[in-house]
């Protein structure tokens, strides 16, 4: 049976009191529906459509972005909701482009429902019933109610706002998420009026119309809140955040990592580790990260875009981007690796440490207050503290090339594009702006000059 997707992301989500959509609040460093995205595409599917309204060209712009954090999704279908006027009106607008057998209706701001669940509503459903997603809870306050009859079967689900005092006491709620026949859903909704309190087209009131026809409705009950949490609010938004945050550290333990407090990593991408990772408090990973055995994080880093080979310590306050580091290094503290640093094994960088576009050979090492931009560093090369790579002439980039077992002394300029040859020597306090060659000693300083019966200044 096929199955085509609505997700529905058309909210202004005007209690988040943000300029952004709804849509695009961020959850885990991405976007609310990134994560329904996501989901939906793990699942077998024909097409999937996302019902976007408020901010939509923004939405659009945004998953467009070529190096937006997302995989992206075959035969996306952007369905645009001009008007507001309920999820029954927000998935009408999606099925002229539906030739499914299913149809699977998810929300963009419920992001952490399973697709493991989701398969199972959709087993359930391939029989021709409708089949919903409902939660027990023990505060269904602002809910739609599952009400059913003496059997036990699905009656109605009648909303907050419309529900009378009995209902409102009934503690079973409908989480949106349902799975529908295709068919009779086009009938159904063609059906539907406004005669709620909220003048909307409910896509809630097919379930009465399908008991009417004698369709059955089954309910699929879950007792894991989190999968159908949804976001109105900030409130609401960091709350779903302590869930994931907490659920990517669990998975993590579960791995065999060890976590000095679970509660203060956060994961906001794909990480991936080895055997024996050590990971100390208030660390972010970002995007695609990769830890190798053995490797420790010290306390309050920002790792993002970047791979980490066995044995290597990273220091407290380092943040490191787009860089691939090699095994047995040592990596700060308050060091900052970026883009296109690449450090080959036993690599040493120290505290204050900026890299860039930095190639640097095994066992090198720069321990103190350097900036090293478009370079390459040979093997067993020593970099003094202060020492300054001048990649930038106002106008352009050049590169610098360091060789092997060269020693450069502290508070030297290099001023690119320049070569020191293996074995070369650079004498602390020099501008070097032209090549060294192999086993020479440059010394590019003026002479020092003595002044006698100097006077210190006063204060005035």
């Amino acid at each position: 049976m096929s199955l085509e997707i609505v997700i529905l992301a058309a909210g202004k989500g005007a209690r988040m009191h943000s300029s952004l959509p709804k849509a695009l609040q961020r959850l885990g460093g991405k976007p609310l529906l990134a994560h329904v995205l996501e989901t939906a595409a793990s699942l077998e599917h024909s097409g999937i459509h996302a019902v976007i309204g408020h901010g939509a060209d923004l939405v659009r712009r945004t998953f467009e972005i070529p190096d937006f954090p997302f995989a992206g999704v075959s035969g996306l279908n952007w369905v645009l909701q001009e008007k507001q006027l309920g999820t029954g009106h927000a998935v009408q607008q999606a099925m002229s482009g539906i030739n499914a057998d299913l149809v699977l209706v998810l929300y963009g701001d419920v992001p952490l429902v399973r697709p493991g669940t989701l398969r199972e509503l959709i087993a359930l459903a391939e029989a021709g019933n409708i089949a919903l997603l409902t939660l027990e809870t023990s505060s269904p306050e602002g809910f739609g109610r599952i009400v059913r009859g003496a059997d036990g079967e699905v009656q109605a689900i009648v909303e907050e706002r419309d529900a009378d005092p009995r209902q409102k006491r009934i503690s079973e709620i409908n989480s949106g998420i349902m799975a529908l026949p295709a068919g009779r859903l086009r009938q159904w909704l063609d059906r539907l009026d406004c005669d709620n309190a909220q003048r909307e087209y409910y896509l809630t009131d097919v379930v009465a119309m399908a008991r009417d026809e004698n369709c059955p409705v089954r309910a699929m009950k879950i007792d894991d809140d989190r999968e159908v949490q949804g976001v109105n609010d900030q409130a609401q938004l960091a709350a779903l955040e302590g869930h994931y945050r907490m659920s990517k550290a669990e998975q993590l333990l579960a791995a065999g990592v060890r976590l000095l407090d679970p509660a203060r990593v956060d994961v906001r991408g794909h990480l991936l580790t080895g055997q024996d990772v050590e990971i100390d408090v208030n660390v972010v990973f970002e995007g695609e990260v990769s830890l190798g055995d053995g490797v420790k994080i010290g306390p309050n880093c920002v790792i993002r875009d970047a791979s980490i080979a066995a044995g290597t310590r990273v220091l407290s306050g380092t943040s490191i981007e787009g860089a691939a580091i090699g095994a047995d290094c040592s990596i700060g503290p308050m060091a900052r690796l970026r883009s296109g640093t690449e450090l080959a094994a036993g690599v040493k960088i120290g505290n204050f440490v900026e890299t860039k576009k930095a190639k640097i050979g095994k066992g090198s090492k720069a321990s103190h207050l350097c900036y090293l931009g478009d370079v390459e560093i040979g093997e067993n090369a020593n970099i003094g503290a202060g020492v300054i790579v001048c990649n930038y002439d106002g106008k352009d980039k050049h590169r610098t090339v360091i060789g092997d077992n060269v020693f450069v002394g502290s508070n030297s300029v290099l001023v690119a594009p320049v070569t020191l040859q293996d074995d070369s020597f650079v004498a602390a306090g020099s501008t070097v702006s032209s090549e060294v060659p192999a086993g020479h000693l440059a010394v590019a300083r003026k002479r020092q000059k003595n002044i006698a019966r100097w006077k210190r200044p006063g204060k005035r």
